[in-house]
């Protein structure tokens, strides 16, 4: 499993390291800009999540469509081209081209709908807990080389650097990604992307990663801004001293998190207590006075924001039908960073105008509010897959198949095998095997 999911990891953290290494930083930078107002530096921090939004859901359905590994090359080389541009941009208007371009590159739907091809089910939970962890381990290098780098030889360094990942993504692309097996599925009944919509746990877990992401960019405008400003008087080299601290504990939280809510099934109590510790943060960081307690709450996020990562990718692969994911992960992942971008622009206009105690009070009420609509979700059913060799299946059994137990069956021709997708516990292997052979 490994082998096959880090490559696929590795370029999607190159690209979120390149992303990351200037979040520290990038909102006290771009307020330095000709034509910068705080609003269009909200814009900037968030504007590739607009992109991001608008795209996730078409580079989603081609990956289903014409495969993933052309998608991700075009997205790669847009990300790309979108580093250049920011990197020798010198108004603010230059640079908010650039992060849209940045985020047109919309591949993270993409990458973890490669995942769940390559690896199964019963494995993935730990493939997208290698995700995460890799996208976190890119976070904590960002906020420790960030602001250093940032301070050291310019914003615009940062954004070469992003470049120069891009083009090891590529070249990771092309000599270590495996290509995922042929899938085919069949259904009794045509099944529509709107569909994904009317599933409450799909839309459920959409909710929730909308929110996770749209706290993340109100975050990254208002810490670095608040910690440079009059009331603490910080230096941009020292944001490090913030970040790091936060991102080790978050790291730290991630293992126990994923392990409890995918081994022992219990993603909505994460869900919950990482919702707790966003509210604590918030009220933290918009009411205290004293450094040593804005770093408590900053750690209090990240290790929040941490702990839901690698379960909300996980889980919305399970919700989904194989013939969907793609497209389940881009509908979910688009919703995420339009929130992204709503949440970037809403801090910087609410810096236009209210003091830090309002901001941080307003949003910990918002989030108390998503916290209440989180306690009706369900945890998953648990499911088993049944794999059976294609030669051995009748196949006007299988297509005539119904149980309100058995969730889907497709065939992966790569490995001529048909699998069964059915709820543990419930149906018998041996009842179901007997249903279908010949």
């Amino acid at each position: 499993m490994f082998k096959k999911v880090f490559p696929l990891s590795a370029i999607l953290s190159l690209r979120f390291l390149g992303l990351f290494l200037v979040l520290p930083v990038i909102s006290v930078f771009a307020l330095e800009l000709e034509g910068s107002t705080p609003l269009l530096v909200g814009i900037v921090v968030g504007g590739y999540a607009l992109t991001q939004a608008i795209f996730q859901v078409p580079f989603g359905t081609m990956s289903d469509k014409i495969g993933r590994k052309p998608t991700l090359l075009v997205g790669l080389l847009i990300f790309l081209v979108g580093s250049i541009i920011c990197a020798y941009s010198t108004d603010i208007y230059t640079l908010m081209i650039g992060r849209f371009l940045q985020g047109a590159g919309a591949i993270g739907s993409v990458i973890a709908a490669m995942i769940s091809d390559l690896v199964p089910e019963e494995t993935r939970g730990k493939a997208m807990a290698i995700m995460g962890a890799s996208i976190a381990v890119s976070f904590a290098l960002a906020m420790g080389l960030g602001p250093v780098l940032g301070a050291r030889f310019g914003v615009e360094f940062l954004f070469i650097l992003t470049a120069v990942f891009a083009l090891l993504a590529i070249v990771l692309l092309f000599t270590k990604v495996p290509t995922p097996p042929k899938i085919k599925h069949i259904y009794h009944a045509t099944s529509k992307t709107s569909d994904i919509l009317k599933d409450p746990n799909l839309l459920n877990m959409i909710i929730i990663n909308a929110m996770q992401k749209g706290l993340m960019t109100v975050a990254f405008v208002l810490i670095p801004i608040i910690l440079t400003s009059d009331a603490f008087a910080w230096q941009k080299s020292d944001l490090y001293m913030a970040y790091m601290p936060a991102m080790v504990f978050g790291l730290v939280a991630m293992g126990p998190a994923a392990v409890f809510g995918e081994k022992y099934n219990k993603p909505k109590e994460i869900f919950l207590l990482s919702i707790a510790l966003f509210i604590g943060s918030f009220l933290i960081m918009g009411l205290t006075d004293s450094s040593t307690l804005f770093i408590i709450g900053v750690v209090m996020f990240f290790i929040a924001f941490n702990m839901m990562e690698p379960l909300v990718q996980s889980m919305i692969t399970k919700f989904a039908k194989v013939h969907q994911k793609g497209a389940a992960l881009g509908i979910a992942n688009s919703v995420a960073y339009f929130s992204t971008f709503i949440g970037g622009t809403s801090a910087g206009l609410l810096l236009g105008f209210s003091d830090r105690e309002t901001i941080g009070v307003s949003i910990a009420i918002i989030a108390t509010l998503w916290l209440l609509w989180t306690l009706k979700l369900q945890n998953p059913t648990r499911y088993s897959h049944l794999y059976i060799s294609q030669e051995d299946i009748d196949i006007s059994k299988l297509q005539n198949l119904e149980n309100e137990h058995i969730t889907e069956w497709y065939v992966n021709e790569s490995e001529n095998l048909v699998v069964v997708k059915y709820a543990t516990g419930v149906i018998q292997e041996e009842e179901l095997r007997a249903k279908i052979i010949k």
